[in-house]
C-alpha cells in the first residue's frame, strides 16, 4: 500500500484513492457554496477488505476542513464514519442524516 495516493478530482466531483495509478476507492460529492454533500462511497470488489474507504474518508474530511468547508454526510458510509469518529469531525458537519 506504499503506492496509495489520495486526491480531490474537482472536475469529476469525487475524492479518489489510487494505487499504482488505478482507482481503488472513491467518494462522490456535490458542492453548494462552501458545503459539500458526500453522496456515495465505493470500492471495487477486488480492493475491498483493506480499509481503503476508511483511509480515503479520513483524508477527504481532513481536506474539507483544510479548505474551510463543511459537509453533509448523505452517504451511509460517510455518516457512519463521522458518527464512529465523533467528535473528531463534528466541527465540519452541518447536517446529520444518520
Amino acid at each position: 500500500m506504499a503506492n496509495l495516493e489520495f486526491r480531490n478530482n474537482e472536475a469529476g466531483f469525487r475524492y479518489e484513492a489510487l494505487e499504482g495509478g488505478e482507482l481503488v476507492s472513491q467518494i462522490d460529492y456535490t458542492v453548494d457554496g462552501d458545503v459539500m454533500t458526500f453522496t456515495h462511497t465505493g470500492t471495487p470488489p477486488q480492493h475491498r477488505g483493506r480499509q481503503l474507504a476508511d483511509k480515503l474518508t479520513r483524508w477527504a474530511l481532513d481536506d474539507v476542513r483544510a479548505r474551510g468547508r463543511k459537509i453533509v454526510p448523505l452517504c451511509p458510509f460517510t455518516a457512519s464514519f463521522v458518527s464512529q469518529h465523533s467528535p473528531d469531525y463534528d466541527d465540519i458537519v452541518v447536517q446529520r442524516l444518520h
